[in-house]
């Protein structure tokens, strides 16, 4: 009996004794470059992590995925931008647990961040806080993770740049043995920094270039057919000219559009969102419209025509304002893949880089529209083209009728605005294929109506279907829930979403309507936010601590509370992309 009971002293002796967590096992400061920095400045961040022998913490990429890397997280804060993170990288060591080298810090690790400060920023004491996540090993085992906190004082003053300090420390910034965080650097700012600003901002252009695939844009191609192909152009020189004026006018919209959401933080186009734009928006539509069903012709005044645009036509400035108003018809649809350029812009923090950058992007949106009203007023030269013209006018104007009550089903009744694409393809269907008048008579075109018409009635039949699909339940966003969550070990799923965003409507009808999307995160909490009222307290608070820069965007996190490392969705994404970032925070394969 004595030697049980010696036996279970000893054992107990041994497991008290035994590391269960790793924050004992290192000290982690905070070191700053300078003791203060002046608004609009920039300062330089040290977390240091000292870590005691013989333990060693894994590196920021670890070598097997069950181990945890040092990840830096800093609070979210207005006026303060995090434009670079650097970590240091691993020295591969020997253990006797594992077959393969693994990559770790040893003795001391510095993580090194860029810091910018709005110039907008009060100057005064403030703080900003941040959590460390590391996990220790020896030779033998590897210790339960742990989330250090850190907090950095900042003194923000006005004048010149504060006293440098700590020299010794952030001399080693510039040494091979650092590297930008993955997690930090978009693909963008890869571009930038390995092909140069040519090729970076090539890219930036096809980005335009593509986002013309999104619906939104659809209404631009009839206004810009029924703007140039009325037009008498003696030569395609001149056509061109114009049609640089127009497409002119696109681009400012959204180059003022992204640098302005950049500089400000708001969300792309957000005044856009408005109730009395949106509805402006849909009686101009509408009123195109009713232009192209040949109730009246637009045309802009002599005065201005003469002066400015020739003696016929529409004149350079009725055109570049055209350019304008048609740019903003996209805004509600291309926020969304515009949000990786807005991260890019505001990390740099400069205005004429945002021009630069947004310039390119408008300009790869507007180029198609160029070719468009270039040789749009062709078409009037194509032989008998009158009533088939008159036809093809006719479905720009159902297309833009179902444009016009989208925005304004935004406007005053969003949550019903989804409806509005089944019941236009099935009313402008018997219309265009079954009562329009312009083929009779003309047994082709008939034959091309009968064919659209019945296309048309079937497409919308399938959307109205798709619509009583079941789909993922989620709760209403409730801070408590998160709570809940994080203590009963359950991961998150956060929907951050808004009526009049239309990328969201495709994710509810496509992706949220999955079956596999939905058992895949039936043992989530599945949580919607609703941003609709973008400049309330409220959605401005949650964006801000969420870093949210447009809708859609999916948060996920893990059941420990801590956001999945690289699983942020941002805008329309197919089921197949959303269930592979789920089953990855699941921990699935």
């Amino acid at each position: 009996m004595r030697r049980i009971l010696a036996l279970l002293i000893a054992l107990s002796a041994s497991l008290a004794a035994q590391p269960m967590g790793t924050a004992d096992k290192l000290t982690v400061t905070s070191l700053l470059s300078a003791d203060a920095v002046p608004p609009g400045g920039s300062i330089r961040l040290a977390v240091v992590a000292d870590i005691h022998d013989p333990w060693h913490i894994n590196a920021h990429k670890t070598t097997y995925d069950y181990l945890i890397g040092t990840k830096l997280e800093l609070e979210s804060k207005e006026g303060i931008i995090v434009a670079d993170m650097r970590y240091p990288k691993g020295k591969a060591l020997k253990f006797d647990f594992a077959e393969k080298p693994i990559d770790v810090y040893e003795r001391r690790a510095v993580i090194f961040v860029d810091l910018k400060v709005s110039n907008r920023f009060t100057p005064g004491v403030d703080t900003l806080r941040g959590m460390l996540t590391v996990q220790a090993c020896n030779n033998e085992v590897c210790l339960a993770p742990s989330r250090i906190p850190v907090v950095v004082p900042l003194t923000i003053a006005e004048g010149a740049d504060g006293v440098a300090r700590h020299e010794e420390v952030f001399g080693l910034r510039s040494s091979d043995a650092y590297e930008r965080s993955k997690g930090e650097q978009s693909e963008l700012a890869t571009l930038f920094e390995t092909e140069g600003s040519i090729v970076a901002f090539f890219a930036i252009f096809l980005i335009g270039l593509a986002l013309n695939l999104t619906p939104c844009v659809y209404p631009m191609l009839s206004v810009t057919v029924s703007l140039f192909g009325t037009a008498d152009h003696q030569h395609v020189r001149g056509a061109f000219f114009k049609a640089v004026v127009y497409v002119l006018g696109i681009a400012t919209m959204y180059t003022v559009l992204g640098v302005s959401a950049a500089l400000s933080g708001g969300l792309f186009g957000s005044w856009l969102q408005s109730p009395w734009v949106l509805g402006g928006i849909g009686a101009l539509l509408f009123g195109l419209a009713l232009s192209s069903f040949g109730l009246y012709q637009l045309q802009m005044p002599y005065w201005v025509t003469s002066r400015l645009g020739g003696q016929t036509g529409t004149g350079l400035i009725g055109l570049y304002l055209s350019g304008l108003v048609v740019g903003v018809f996209a805004a509600p649809c291309i926020g969304p893949p515009v949000i990786a350029l807005l991260a890019l812009v505001g990390a740099k923090g400069d205005p004429m880089f945002g021009f630069q950058a947004f310039f390119s992007l408008s300009m790869g949106l507007g180029f198609p529209y160029l070719i468009l009203g270039t040789f749009s007023g062709l078409i009037k030269k194509i032989p008998r083209s009158g009533v088939w013209m008159v036809w093809v006018e006719r479905v720009f104007g159902v297309i833009l009728v179902g444009a016009a009550m989208f925005y304004l089903a935004l406007a005053f009744l969003p949550k019903y605005s989804v409806y509005v694409v089944p019941v236009t393809l099935v009313l402008g269907g018997l219309y265009l294929g079954f009562l329009d008048p312009s083929g009779r008579g003309k047994k082709t075109l008939q034959r091309v109506q009968w064919a659209v018409g019945i296309v048309a009635i079937v497409a919308g039949a399938l959307v109205a279907r798709s619509m009583s699909k079941d789909s993922i339940e989620w709760e209403p966003y409730h801070p408590q829930r998160v709570v809940e969550a994080r203590e009963n070990g359950m991961p998150v799923i956060m929907d951050f979403s808004a009526d009049w965003c239309i990328p969201c409507k495709e994710m509810e009808l496509n992706t949220f309507t999955d079956p596999e999307v939905i058992k895949t995160t039936r043992d989530m909490v599945r949580l919607k936010v609703d941003l609709t009222q973008f400049d309330s307290p409220e959605s401005e608070a949650l964006r801000r601590e969420y870093r949210i820069s447009g809708v859609p965007t999916i948060v996920f996190f893990d059941a420990e509370g801590s956001e999945a490392p690289d699983s942020r969705l941002v805008g329309f994404v197919p089921p197949a992309e959303f269930l592979a970032k789920t089953r990855r925070v699941l921990g699935g394969n």
